[in-house]
């Protein structure tokens, strides 16, 4: 069953964690309608708090069993029996005393089964050095410098993938700082990185900048969210709009759903507030 929750915030991002702490549930479990954005006012008169629709899907309150005619009855009484009076016990005649017989040998316990071994830590990627003067050496010696900058001791390695695209893996300590929230941060690195490369090398080179799988991990994450907003969409058969998201994101929610049947997906909307509709078709 599917439920709303009108939340207030200074910010959107506050109404949105203010209405997820209340529900107890994650971002990828709710679908967020922004209702109203904050406005400052003047010298603080006029202020509104921005306020967020957050939809969810809860479980359906279970039918209640109906009481039968028995069980609405009231409960009869049981009889109350008379104490019997006691009888006499007749003298108990005492019996030779025989030889304890030897316990019968206790049967083997079964052996339980071997707890498995944890499993060994993966191995840490060995990266070999981009060889001088070559492209993988310009994109890691931009982005070092970049990371510098940031105060990162992180370390890049590009690797060239398919055709014109060069795959750059962080490694290093505290990586969650350069992933950020959704991925904004490997989002504008990835920018800064294609936008600068390009302007010295012939021919068009896509650069894709990941930490610790951050992307395939989201993109799975997606591909589930997208799946169960699916399902609801056609138990209800009507439309559904998700929250905003960014090119990427939105590529792979339409990705994930474009074989399902009786479902299709498009966009709406303009940047940064583009969303993507799922919509039920018979």
């Amino acid at each position: 069953m599917e439920k709303t929750l009108v939340a207030t915030g200074k910010t959107i991002d506050l109404a949105i964690e203010a209405a997820l702490t209340q529900l107890g549930m994650d971002r990828d479990s709710v679908s967020v309608q922004v209702l109203a954005q904050a406005k400052s006012g003047f010298l603080g008169i006029g202020a509104q708090p921005a306020k967020v629709q957050i939809t969810y899907e809860a479980p359906d309150p279970a039918p209640r069993a109906a009481l039968s005619s028995a069980s609405r009855s009231k409960p009869k009484a049981a009889p109350v029996k008379k104490p019997e009076a006691p009888k006499a016990e007749a003298p108990k005649s005492v019996a030779p005393k025989q030889e304890a017989k030897p316990a019968a040998p206790k049967a083997e316990r079964k052996s339980e089964p071997k707890k498995e071994a944890p499993k060994a830590p993966k191995e840490p990627k060995v990266y070999a050095p981009a060889e001088p003067g070559s492209v993988e050496e310009k994109i890691e010696i931009f982005l070092k410098g970049l990371l510098e900058h940031m105060g990162s001791k992180a370390v890049p390695h590009a690797v060239k993938g398919e055709g014109n695209t060069y795959n750059v893996e962080f490694t290093g300590e505290d990586l969650g700082y350069l992933i950020g929230r959704r991925g904004d941060t490997l989002d504008a690195l990835q920018h800064l990185a294609n936008y600068t490369i390009n302007r010295g090398v012939e021919g068009h080179i896509r650069i894709n900048v990941d930490a610790e799988d951050y992307r395939a991990k989201r993109e799975d994450s997606l591909s589930r969210y997208a799946r169960k907003k699916a399902q609801q969409v056609l138990k209800a058969r009507r439309r559904t709009t998700l929250e905003p998201m960014n090119a990427y994101e939105r590529h792979v929610i339409h990705s994930a759903l474009q074989d399902m049947d009786n479902i299709t997906t498009h966009s709406t909307g303009t940047e940064p507030n583009r969303r993507v509709v799922i919509e039920y078709v018979r």
